[in-house]
């Protein structure tokens, strides 16, 4: 066993274990049980144990030597940071002490200073004040000045200073002749300094000289004529600043240019800043966006381009508000203001009156393909007695020749409903919500967004599609036509309901954010629910009368068509037929009215109006067999008539109006069955829930119902 087998990292003890046994028994006992000694691995495992017993007090001694040891450095590790603290604390008492001296020191060093100061100042302001006197004496005297300073142009900044001081001086004399002269000599060189200082200024702007610059405009900053250095400055600034045709497109750079400079040169650049872009707003732009805008016969053009560029200012503005322009946060807004406030107060009326002509060229252009001419309706309740009397007395009227009521005109089923017209019409009002969005107060916005939805009821509705609406309603055809009725109005109902789901969306999309937090919010949902209202009583009335046509032709084929013989034909020779004439015109005709309607109209429109329909149709089918008698054979083909009315209705694809058939169709086989087995027939599951009345007013429809005293077998 060696000390490097126990340390190995990690240490496995069944692997020590097996390669000891190893060792110990050699490869053979592995393979051969016969060479296998177990007490001699017995002995080596003994003799192992030993000998690990033995090196566990070996390490055991070493661990307990050197945590003595460790403990003896640790105490000597603690005298030794004893006494660095003794020492810290030394030398932090003498540091103090030398602090003390040093404050000592300062104070009376301060106090030299101020008694130095207090000596020195009166003789500076003595020397300066010697200095000023004799310079104006100078500008008191009538000889030219001979001084230095006024005479070098190299020396122009420090005869800036002198003239700056004499300059008050001058304003701070007393008023009188004896020092008139002077005064006026002094603001002449003040004058002239200044102009000088400032084409120095600008000479160094040109040739890039960034410190004389500011040197100079430090020196100006105490003449009046401060501002005409930052007119200068940016002057020269903008000068071939502006290469595209786009002038937005080189604000920003020149601004980011012009600002890094403004700051090296400027004791203020805050100031100088915001005079800087004043003047880009004031005058460049106002100057280009003026020349752009003044032609206003064109409104849309106008429209677009002030839209353009409001928009294109705001955001030069957004992109501006990056720079330090002073405590004024609506520095920009009012520079924007100023800009368009002119056209901005008249741009709403512009704007209603631009819809208004697009709105009547869009339409008159529409109708005139058309070959059409707007009418005016006569509405209420006069026109509709009219209508009515003329659909009452029409046999009379004419064979009279009697006119009582306004002409039927179907316009051969052109329905004057557009949907190219009304995403026209929408989109150019889409356009102006974008505009008023943009280009309104937020206090005229919701205002503005009504007056432009105003026009768009106007146009859209009123004029577009109430129009039609009410065309289509004086075309229909009356409800007792002497000839098969084309009724168009379901197209007109259909397409109207479509452009009406248009216009709600752009009312939904365009309008509502607007005037959403606004009263205007609450006016425009109860204008459009008006509006629905208004559409909806007009399309109910186009659609009953629509039914009413329908019927009329239904009930003039039936009574003319169905004579009494087809179901009491007594001879016998007489020819079966599966379906009367009557039936079949009717079944024809009736299918396709519900194909026109299901083309026509949509959503609930149809259930509604095929319900109202299957209705009626049943009720003037079942008061029409009402008037017949039948035979066998008779009621065999009124049978074979309500099983085809069946089949009809059922595409109207409503159960109710199929289970009217389904019982009409029982009712109609009470006259086929034979007397014996009628009351157990009248009381079969088909006839639950009729009344016996209407039983026994069908049951004496039979021809036999006398002769085989029916009446007495149903008691």
């Amino acid at each position: 066993m060696s000390l490097q087998e126990l340390e190995q990292d990690p240490f496995d003890p069944e692997e020590f274990v097996e390669r000891l046994a190893w060792r110990t028994m050699g490869t053979k006992a592995r393979s051969n049980p016969d060479e296998f000694y177990p007490m001699t691995l017995h002995g080596a495992f003994e003799k192992t144990i030993r000998d690990l017993k033995d090196m566990n007090a070996r390490m055991q001694k070493n661990v307990e030597k050197l945590e003595s040891e460790c403990q003896e450095e640790e105490k000597r590790h603690w005298q030794r940071v004893a006494e660095l603290q003794k020492t810290n604390q030394q030398s932090y008492a003498h540091f103090q002490e030398l602090n003390e001296r040093i404050n000592f020191v300062a104070t009376k060093v301060v106090h030299l200073g101020d008694q130095l100061e207090g000596v020195n100042n009166p003789r500076a302001r003595a020397v300066e004040a010697q200095r000023l006197m004799n310079y104006f004496s100078e500008f008191l005297s009538d000889e030219p000045l001979k001084s230095a300073v006024f005479t070098d142009p190299f020396q122009l900044q420090l005869a800036a200073d002198i003239i700056q001081k004499l300059h008050l001086v001058a304003m701070e004399l007393p008023k009188g002749e004896k020092f008139v002269k002077a005064r006026n000599r002094i603001n002449v060189k003040y004058e002239h300094i200044e102009k000088e200082l400032i084409e120095e200024f600008r000479i160094a702007h040109q040739a890039g000289e960034r410190k004389q610059m500011k040197r100079v405009a430090s020196v100006l900053s105490h003449f009046k004529g401060y501002g005409q250095c930052i007119n200068a400055f940016i002057e020269e600034c903008q000068k071939g600043a502006y290469k595209r045709e786009d002038l937005y497109a080189d604000i920003v750079p020149l601004c980011q240019t012009t600002y890094q400079l403004i700051n090296e040169v400027f004791t203020s650049p805050e100031t100088v800043m915001s005079k800087f872009i004043q003047n880009i707003y004031l005058v460049k732009l106002k100057n280009n966006i003026n020349e752009q805008l003044q032609n206003t016969t064109d409104s849309e053009k106008y429209l677009q381009k002030l839209f353009k560029y409001y928009t294109k200012t705001t955001k030069l503005s957004n992109e501006l508000s990056t720079f330090k322009l002073g405590n004024d946060s609506s520095f920009l807004n009012k520079q924007t203001k100023a800009i368009f406030d002119s056209y901005l107060d008249t741009y709403i009326s512009l704007e209603t009156r631009y819809l208004k002509e697009r709105g009547v060229t869009i339409l008159q252009r529409y109708y005139h393909g058309k070959d059409h001419e707007k009418k005016q309706f006569q509405s209420g309740g006069i026109h509709d007695l009219r209508r009515d009397l003329q659909a009452k007395i029409g046999t009379i009227s004419n064979k009279a020749n009697i006119n009582i009521g306004p002409a039927i005109e179907n316009y051969g089923g052109e329905t004057f409903l557009s949907q190219e017209v009304a995403i026209s019409v929408l989109q150019e009002t889409k356009e102006a919500f974008k505009r008023c969005k943009v280009l309104s107060g937020p206090s005229d916005l919701p205002k503005n967004a009504v007056r432009i939805f105003e026009v768009l009821v106007q146009f859209l509705i009123t004029e577009h599609i109430d129009y039609a609406v009410e065309l289509g309603l004086q075309a229909v055809p009356l409800a007792e036509p002497k000839s098969e009725p084309q009724v168009y109005y379901f197209d007109v109902v259909g397409q109207a309901n479509t452009i009406f789901h248009l216009f709600e969306k752009q009312f939904s999309d365009s309008l509502v954010p607007l005037v959403l937090s606004s009263p205007q919010h609450s006016e425009c949902v109860t204008r459009k629910r008006e509006l629905i209202e208004q559409l909806e009583n007009k399309m109910d009335l186009g659609l009953d009368r629509s039914v009413s046509a329908i019927i009329g032709w239904i009930r003039f084929i039936l009574a003319t068509e169905q004579k009494k013989t087809d179901f009491k034909n007594d001879a016998e020779d007489a020819p079966l037929s599966m379906l009367s004439p009557a039936c079949e015109k009717v079944t024809k005709f009736l299918s396709r009215q519900v194909r026109k309607i299901r083309d026509g109209l949509d959503g609930k429109n149809v259930e509604a109006t095929l319900m109202e329909l299957g209705t009626r149709f049943h009720r003037l089918i079942f008061e029409h067999f009402q008037q017949f008698q039948y035979n066998s054979i008779g009621a065999m083909l009124v049978i074979c008539d309500v099983n085809e009315y069946r089949k009809c209705v059922k595409d109207f694809q409503l159960p109710l109006i199929t289970q009217l058939f389904e019982k009409l169709h029982a009712l109609c086989n009470l006259l086929v069955v034979v007397p014996e087995n009628l009351k157990q027939v009248c009381t079969g599951d088909p006839l639950t829930g009729l009344e016996k009345q209407v039983l026994l007013s069908f049951v004496q429809l039979r021809a036999d119902y006398k002769t085989a005293r029916i009446a007495n077998i149903l008691k």
